[in-house]
């Protein structure tokens, strides 16, 4: 790990060598202004229905728009929306009315339809739309402006869902691009958001460009999160794929890049010290580490081999490791659900607390059954966090007694094999490290790595009917203490059959240009920031 502090000396050489080919494309045409910018990772994949990447979320919160966005308090708010949605017949029928003047990048207008097929196929993959999906008995256009739910049972989170902010976001597409099936891709990107994507500049592995949308209509409402009036004050927005983080440092001293969405741990430092640059928290909520398993394939379809893992898993070292040794940047002991949240409790949180030795590791693996069996993990040497993390696991399964094959990749291969359901010898997977936003690990709605249904389930696809009916019981419960009482079960079993290993909680910097100014928090957004 400690590798980036040698190449944080090496940064000013090394980018004088390798940033030129990225940026050489990248020169600000006359009276145009444009923000260059180094996302997390490589935009491997275009469509945010077909991705779990947040880089691709990210990408699509610049050309999509959704009928809802949570504000920064976390609370649904009108967006392509004219209104909240109107619910009638004892809460049966809800409907829902478009702006006027909605206009996709191609022209044509935004019309209910369209938002009809864009929900059903997100309801396809993601858990709070799957949730909803269930509860819906009919979703039609009544005209071009107004759709409308009816609902076997009330759904008062309709909103909520619509709105969500984690990877599957709900956003609005042509219908001829809805009605395409969620395991395919749309084959161009066309949206209504504030940006347009320019295709014809994307070079895979290094660039993807977008254009201020001239005919967007922003929302009167201050800007707050993924609501309110998104101004844009960029002509052009320019993502820079530069995996190297000595090499995206370099770029950032100097001037050649504007923004680096999240510097390498060991770099931030150096470049708190750099003038002409600012460090900032981006997402107040953090990131939540997680490891991963293939439930379909053995071993990791026995729950009581998971368990001997997170039982040997050590968060403070996990953490460290991707945020550092100083702990304003981390929090440990880190269960299923938030700090802070309605649902976190401190149940089983002991076995996070105090990690088996590798002995008790190997020990509880061979109770369990484990019998030496070949596992692959699936590391993101390109994504320094996520790489950060799969090393401590690697070396921890290693240390444990697995007989571990370590699939050193880039994130892209990762994001792409994770969702195949094969064996590993055609190409599938037993293991991968990522994180995923503290926000959406409030409640069960959000947390679709909790969910228990099986192979419909998020990658990893794990079967415990008993989080399935816990979950359910959340939609319907009336108030706060009953849903807490919930969340202290969920937990309980999550501990005992373990969908996923939490890793802990993490808050990562962002380094900007200082002379930028009006970054929302929350996630990369490019409507209000602005050069001074």
């Amino acid at each position: 790990m400690r590798r980036r502090s040698l190449l944080a000396s090496m940064g000013a050489g090394l980018g004088a060598t390798f940033a030129a080919p990225h940026l050489a494309a990248a020169q600000n045409a006359p009276g145009r202004r444009v923000l260059r910018f180094v996302p997390q990772a490589d935009l491997a994949l275009l469509d945010p229905i077909h991705s779990v990447a947040f880089v691709t979320r990210n990408h699509a919160l610049l050309v999509y728009d959704t009928l809802y966005g949570w504000d920064a308090a976390l609370r649904a708010q009108p967006q392509m929306a004219d209104g909240p949605p109107v619910f009638e017949e004892n809460g049966r029928r809800a409907a829902i009315t478009l702006r006027d003047g909605l206009r996709f990048h191609d022209g044509e207008p935004v019309r209910a339809k369209d938002c009809v097929a864009s929900i059903r196929r997100w309801a396809t993959r993601d858990a709070f739309g799957q949730a909803l999906w269930a509860a819906t008995e009919e979703l039609a256009a009544a005209d071009d402006r107004r759709l409308v739910f009816r609902l076997k049972k009330p759904f008062p989170l309709l909103a909520d869902a619509l709105a969500k902010v984690g990877t599957h976001l709900c956003v609005m597409m042509p219908e001829r691009h809805a009605l395409l099936p969620s395991s395919q891709a749309v084959p161009e990107i066309i949206g209504s958001g504030p940006f347009r994507y320019v295709a014809a500049e994307r070079v895979p592995g290094s660039r993807n460009v977008y254009e201020r949308n001239p005919d967007y209509l922003p929302r009167a409402e201050p800007a707050s999160y993924l609501s309110g009036g998104k101004q844009v004050f960029f002509d052009r927005v320019e993502w820079l794929t530069i995996p190297d983080g000595a090499t995206a440092s370099a770029a950032l001293q100097r001037g050649e890049v504007d923004w680096w969405e999240q510097p390498a741990i060991d770099l931030v430092g150096a470049l708190k010290r750099s003038r002409g640059l600012k460090i900032d928290i981006l997402d107040p909520h953090g990131s939540v580490g997680f490891l991963r398993f293939n439930c379909l394939l053995p071993p990791f379809d026995n729950p009581a081999i998971r368990r001997a893992i997170l039982r040997g898993t050590n968060q403070v070292d996990a953490m460290t490791a991707a945020a550092g040794d100083d702990k304003a940047y981390w929090h440990v002991p880190y269960g299923f659900f938030a700090p802070g949240s309605v649902m976190a409790s401190d149940v089983g949180l002991d076995a996070l607390r105090h990690p088996l030795d590798s002995a008790g590791m190997q020990r509880a693996l061979a109770e369990a059954g484990y019998k030496d069996e070949r596992v692959n993990l699936l590391a993101a040497t390109d994504f320094p966090v996520i790489n950060a993390m799969s090393e401590v696991c690697g070396d921890v399964l290693r240390r444990g007694g697995v007989n571990l094959d370590y699939v050193a990749t880039d994130w892209g291969t990762v994001t792409q094999r994770i969702l195949k359901q094969d064996p590993v010898a055609q190409g599938g997977w037993n293991m991968m490290v990522s994180y995923t936003a503290g926000s959406a690990q409030v409640n069960p709605a959000a947390n679709n790595l909790i969910r228990g249904h099986g192979r419909a389930a998020l990658f990893g696809w794990p079967t415990i009917p008993r989080l399935e009916e816990l979950r359910n019981a959340w939609f319907d419960a009336p108030h706060d203490a009953t849903r807490a009482g919930i969340g202290r079960e969920m937990q309980q079993v999550a501990f005992d059959q373990v969908p996923y290993v939490p890793l802990g909680q993490f808050f990562s910097p962002t380094a900007l240009r200082s002379d930028l100014q009006g970054m929302l928090k929350g996630v990369a957004l490019f409507y209000g920031i602005q050069r001074a």
